[in-house]
């Protein structure tokens, strides 16, 4: 790439944001558009947002010099132009769509309506800073909540509302909280945390409708017939990737915008990362593998091996990690295979008193995955010896010593 070619940079979220910055440093120039009318921001820490612990300012992300705010609505690939919903376009050389994820709004009775294509008051998405200050704006102590969904965030909204006084029912489909993630014992450990603190959970339920009056939300009908009382419903049923734009230009999209190792889409003038991208097969969706996207390319785009390799981007091991800290601390941390296959071995240690769990699973000497509920101090060190991929030391104490040193950190 000459040292005068333009790249645009489509999304500000932490992938967007951190590719202008590294090319910032590297010299190329970028252009970062991003479609929010606030600050950049750390998308991970709205939960803490909403729980009143963070001001809106203090998850703020260092913005680049160039961040240009604007709708995209349509790529010209031939043109190579970038058109906005305001009428204005911009040209690129090289065009990156980290375009993220938009939230899964479930085919619910009762939450749209032909003559009505916005939620009705009352429900929320849980998924941008519009949404959270929406959320925040409504609750107050004794307000009836209901969170659709069990998954990361269901938990983090439900956990949040909590701590602002909301009376809080947390309504999963599966039979266990956080089931992607977590195994039994550790689902069970969130469980007890979330009802410690005053939340109502059920699973194994189906939500079917939603009933409103006047445009407001007043209840949320389950599957067996059953009606929960609602003045707030959050809908945290995951987030599937925001490929629109890409399909719209004719890239090639399956469930993200399809990428090889350089990052690169169907059309070698456009790459994409983040939550938008399909690299090997794989949406990520997590923020470690769209921040490790954004330095390797930044190295390709750049023609240096100071933030990416030549062999480009190989896949990230990526770890879940949910930490919340504002009242009763809840810490979480999954990585690789926890459910161990016929010969693995399994080293668990539980306190029931002090509400902790750290269990990881060990195949052919090496370590495959682990889950870890409260006092993560291990995790660092865990996540290191899993993300190396060494042979582990036959004697299984220097694992041992792993789960139990809280320096790992």
């Amino acid at each position: 790439m000459t040292s005068n070619s333009r790249v645009v940079v489509i999304g500000a979220g932490l992938a967007g944001v951190r590719l202008a910055r590294r090319l910032a440093e590297l010299g190329v120039p970028a252009v970062l558009v991003g479609d929010e009318e606030h600050t950049p921001y750390n998308r991970v820490l709205l939960a803490e947002v909403l729980a009143g612990r963070y001001a809106p300012e203090v998850i703020a992300l260092p913005s680049p010099e160039r961040l240009t705010r604007g709708r995209a609505v349509r790529v010209d690939r031939a043109e190579r132009r970038v058109h906005f919903a305001d009428g204005s376009a911009i040209a690129y050389d090289t065009l990156v769509l980290a375009t993220g994820s938009n939230p899964v709004l479930p085919p619910l009775r009762g939450l749209f309506s032909p003559d009505r294509h916005e939620l009705p008051e009352g429900i929320h998405a849980f998924r941008t800073m519009d949404d959270c200050l929406g959320l925040s704006g409504a609750v107050r102590p004794g307000v009836r909540a209901v969170v659709i969904g069990g998954g990361l965030l269901g938990v983090s909204a439900a956990r949040a509302l909590a701590e602002r006084g909301a009376q809080v029912v947390l309504a999963q489909q599966s039979e266990r909280l956080m089931e992607r993630q977590l195994d039994p014992p550790a689902s069970a450990l969130v469980l007890r945390h979330l009802k410690d603190r005053g939340v109502e959970v059920h699973t194994e339920c189906r939500v079917r409708g939603v009933r409103c009056v006047g445009g407001a939300v007043r209840s949320v009908e389950m599957a067996d017939g059953y009606t929960l009382g609602a003045d707030l419903v959050v809908l945290a049923c995951g987030v599937h990737p925001r490929v629109g734009l890409a399909q719209d230009a004719g890239l090639a999209v399956h469930r993200g915008v399809i990428v090889d190792d350089e990052l690169r889409t169907s059309d070698p003038n456009i790459r994409a990362i983040g939550d938008c991208a399909q690299h090997d097969g794989r949406v990520y969706g997590l923020a470690a593998p769209a921040l490790e996207q954004a330095e390797v390319l930044a190295g390709l785009l750049a023609g240096t091996a100071a933030a990416g390799t030549a062999a480009g981007y190989t896949g990230t091991r990526a770890l879940t990690r949910l930490t919340l800290a504002s009242g009763t601390p809840l810490d979480l941390a999954a990585f690789g295979e926890p459910t161990p296959r016929p010969g693995d071995d399994v080293i668990q240690l539980a306190d029931a008193t002090r509400g902790t769990y750290r269990k990881v699973v060990v195949r052919d000497d090496r370590l495959v995955g682990g889950v870890l509920v409260g006092e993560l101090g291990t995790v660092g060190a865990l996540a290191r010896a899993w993300e190396g991929a060494e042979p582990l030391p036959t004697d299984g104490a220097p694992l041992l010593h792993l789960l139990t040193n809280d320096g790992g950190s």
